[in-house]
């Protein structure tokens, strides 16, 4: 399997050097020249969660020795998930794939558990002799669920950028608490496209490349622009079919639809491949906050992030540069580089581009707003005892909305992205708790007592940590900081 460039397909390198480059050096992102295929998906039921992921990584990865890459996957997914890795919640009829039973209770975790084992295979395999620094953005969950997976891998640090006032109280919490020598976070004067604008910036900035070069350094990412972020995130969506299909809830050759919030459309971008690799998908639902410009982009062929970016309670939806996209257009334009690089330069220096023709039918998209945020997570609740995320509000909302709307009762698997104790005010406040004068910890608290369902302990010793990390600057600094904090000044 080679790997080539979406902005100009003459780039082309195996999975390892994919996965510690993180982007290509033209700007593009890489993605495998085919789409391996599935062709008997039923013959897979009967496998565990470790099982399932060699049997779909191992078509893409490979140039890992089978042991090798099985013993990535041994040391990922251990006991630190809970619940069988990834549970699958009947819930009224509406199926949520429980993607949050890691380490920092997001789904970022099913790829950040594995890819530092992945990244420092991939360094051993190729003779590194470099110390990698992953630079990544954060829009909430990303920046925790990768220092939680980097801290104390020797030959690797890792910075964090984080909007300061664009993540949660508690999102900000766990990253600011973490403990690891090796790793480093910055919270941005801005939001977080600021963020992921500076890092790409410094990706392909030739003279920041060779200074860290002269340093011993080479650079990598940990955000889903990494080929090694996105491919574990497919495995969960044949998982959560297959679950469906062993308890009886599908019999075979039935379709699924598969709901998705999504913000840098890496989430969903993994269902399309799943999707292409054979699992049998009727409708990918986009699930877009009230920044929807993915939804837009759906149903008009129109991408437009000249709009101010609006701070909601799903605040890793809150995005307009949306990266994963590329991919996306990359494979639905007939793998036309050009026109990839000429969007992509539009988007940077005008912020528009628009693709026509495209055909985007296998998707739905629709955006929700905050007050049905809240109605969703009320009547989830009500209807069922079952607690959920703003996150996973906002893919409820537009499942029922496309439901209603065409009435397809095809059975769909909602991604259900964090745990609500992430975002408990706004939780709380959703089904009507009273939290005047509480802080963010006994509203935790009272959540968990109301509602009968368990605290996390991740979360509720939080409070006890030490604040480590304390570095801040704007977009425009943020080489500096890098520099200051690699000790290279």
């Amino acid at each position: 399997m080679q790997y080539i460039s979406t902005r100009n397909k003459d780039i082309c390198i195996s999975a390892s050097e994919a996965i510690i480059q993180g982007i290509s050096r033209d700007g593009g992102l890489f993605v495998p020249k085919t789409l391996p295929k599935i062709d008997n998906i039923e013959e897979l039921a009967d496998m565990d969660y470790k099982e399932l992921a060699y049997e779909i990584m191992s078509k893409f990865i490979t140039d890992f020795e089978p042991h090798i890459l099985k013993d990535c996957i041994d040391k990922a997914y251990d006991d630190k998930f809970t619940k069988g890795i990834v549970p699958v919640a009947d819930v009224g009829g509406a199926y949520f794939l429980e993607l949050f039973h890691g380490p920092t209770l997001a789904f970022k975790d099913m790829a950040l558990s594995i890819l530092p084992y992945l990244l420092k295979t991939a360094m051993d395999m190729k003779g590194v002799d470099k110390e990698i620094v992953i630079l990544t953005a954060t829009s909430g969950d990303t920046g925790k669920a990768a220092l939680e997976g980097f801290a104390g891998v020797e030959g690797i640090k890792i910075i964090v950028f984080y909007p300061e006032d664009g993540v949660s109280e508690i999102q900000k919490m766990q990253m600011l608490t973490q403990e690891g020598d090796n790793t480093f976070v910055v919270g941005i004067d801005g939001n977080f496209d600021d963020a992921q604008s500076g890092v790409k910036q410094l990706f392909n900035d030739p003279d920041f490349v060779k200074a860290m070069n002269g340093n011993n350094y080479i650079l990598s990412s940990a955000n889903s622009i990494n080929i090694g972020r996105l491919i574990p995130q497919i495995v969960y969506y044949f998982h959560g079919y297959l679950t469906l299909l062993r308890q009886g809830k599908l019999k075979k050759n039935d379709k699924i639809n598969i709901a998705v919030p999504t913000g840098n459309f890496g989430n969903i971008l993994a269902a399309y491949y799943g999707k292409e690799m054979g699992l049998p998908v009727n409708k990918l639902i986009c699930a877009s906050n009230e920044n929807n410009i993915l939804s837009d982009f759906i149903n008009t062929g129109i991408y437009d992030a000249r709009r101010e970016l609006i701070l909601t309670s799903s605040p890793s939806m809150d995005i307009l540069i949306s990266s994963n996209l590329e991919r996306l257009l990359f494979h639905l334009s007939g793998e036309d580089a050009n026109l990839i690089k000429k969007n992509m330069l539009g988007l940077s220096e005008e912020g528009f581009y628009k693709m026509d023709p495209i055909n985007t039918d296998g998707f739905y998209g629709f955006y929700s707003n905050e007050k049905e945020v809240s109605q969703g997570i009320e009547e989830v609740f009500r209807e069922n005892n079952y607690l959920i995320d703003p996150h996973t509000a906002v893919a409820y909302n537009i499942y029922e909305r496309y439901r209603l709307e065409t009435k397809d009762e095809t059975k769909t698997l909602i991604s259900a992205t964090a745990s609500p104790f992430k975002f408990g005010t706004k939780v709380a406040k959703s089904i009507g708790m009273d939290i005047k004068g509480k802080n963010q910890f006994k509203i935790l608290e009272d959540l968990a007592v109301e509602t009968n369902t368990e605290f996390p302990e991740a979360i509720r010793t939080l409070k006890e940590k030490p604040i480590i990390h304390k570095n801040n600057c704007n977009k425009e600094s943020m080489k500096e900081m890098v520099e200051v904090l690699l000790n290279m000044k």
